[in-house]
């Protein structure tokens, strides 16, 4: 019988896979990541009663266990999680980027450290509650999306291995959330009906309010395009690319373009000004073992919701490479992730470094039908 370490949250996802795994047989042994303070009495900033990795989840994930009738354990991977996520999400919104913390989480403390412990309990497989499919082929394994588009995750899992997916198993990629709950009440699990979280689990509420924990915000100037200062802002990490709430009244609707720590400024301007046709991606990631040296057709997501844009990936060295998109894309956002498909296979991705705006105006929402690609 072979073993697998499942991740288990205490939401209906990785329970549910327990109870499929188990039902087919595997030896499973049900893991929560204990990775932040969740006593209420700490009054922690990042307390969260009901969320993911919270009190009340470990709680759930062991009253799931119990349902299964399979080992469970609680693992310490806070001091971890606190140097490798939640600093660097700090640090990230201080120099003006908006980080995405799941990504790094997925990389670095699931499918790393965990991935580790499995290993050392004698399990051949780690399984996660995540909506992908790994598939094996002649040329090694790929990355494919979740076959039902609703909640569908590989975007935040590009950064796998040819290693790590040989020990990866994801069961629910065929299947879409609501048929997981149906799942999950088959096998009488008393998480069946419990509500997914969607915000980022470390955070109560305003990420500002975390944020403001953590460091102080030094207010500063807001500008337009041309420089010239509308107003006040109040630290620039309480804002993000395409915001237009908090930036105060103008007489027209204006939106953050760009950040500017380096002189402490917000720079706002009218929504065309957010549309940009090529970036320039670093820490580049690609789950096929070639090392890419020529362009690439692909479609790139710029976002986790973001529907995905053709473009073409031109390799600069040093990890970094130029995206170059068919049409303009929306609120392209340094330090969030670029990820490249093929189909609905993902190749890879890479972390947002700098964006380069459209060279004319013209190059506006209404004229994003007309632009080409510009081949080098």
């Amino acid at each position: 019988m072979k073993r697998v370490v499942v991740a288990m949250s205490g939401g209906v996802d990785s329970s549910t896979t327990a109870a499929i795994l188990k039902d087919e047989g595997y030896d499973v042994i049900g893991i929560f990541m204990y990775l932040y303070p969740f006593c209420e009495e700490t009054h922690h900033p990042s307390f969260r009663r009901n969320r993911c990795c919270s009190l009340q989840g470990v709680n759930d994930a062991r009253s799931v266990a119990l349902k299964l009738k399979i080992p469970f354990y609680v693992l310490n991977f806070q001091k971890e999680f606190q140097e490798k996520v939640i600093d660097h999400f700090c640090q990230e919104y201080q120099r003006g980027r908006t980080p995405n913390p799941c990504i790094l989480c997925n990389r670095d403390i699931k499918f790393k450290l965990l991935l580790e412990k499995a290993e050392k309990l004698g399990a051949q497989y780690l399984a996660t509650g995540h909506y992908a499919r790994i598939e094996k082929n002649s040329r090694g394994y790929l990355l494919k999306k979740g076959v039902k588009g609703n909640g569908e995750q590989s975007y935040f899992l590009y950064t796998f291995t040819q290693e790590q997916m040989a020990r990866i198993l994801m069961v629910l990629g065929g299947y879409g959330k609501e048929e997981v709950r149906k799942i999950a009440k088959k096998y009488g699990l008393p998480v069946a009906d419990k509500k997914a979280s969607q915000e980022i689990c470390f955070i109560d509420g305003d990420y500002r309010k975390f944020l403001s924990s953590h460091f102080p915000s030094v207010p500063g100037e807001i500008v337009d395009v041309k420089g010239k200062v509308l107003g006040k802002h109040e630290g620039v990490a309480c804002y993000t690319v395409g915001q237009r709430r908090g930036i105060g009244a103008y007489g027209r609707p204006l939106y953050v373009i760009s950040i500017d720590p380096e002189h402490n400024r917000i720079v706002v301007g009218p929504e065309q000004e957010l549309f940009s046709e090529e970036l320039i991606a670093k820490d580049l990631h690609f789950i096929s073992p070639e090392e890419v040296k020529r362009d690439i057709d692909v479609v790139a997501k710029i976002r986790y919701n973001h529907v995905g844009e053709e473009a073409v990936i031109s390799p600069m060295g040093d990890g970094k490479a130029l995206i170059r998109f068919r049409k303009s894309v929306r609120s392209a956002t340094p330090g969030q992730a670029v990820v490249f498909y093929d189909g609905d296979v993902v190749l890879g991705g890479g972390t947002i470094e700098k964006i380069v705006k459209s060279p004319s105006p013209q190059s506006s929402p209404q004229r994003r039908e007309e632009i080409t690609l510009r081949r080098v």
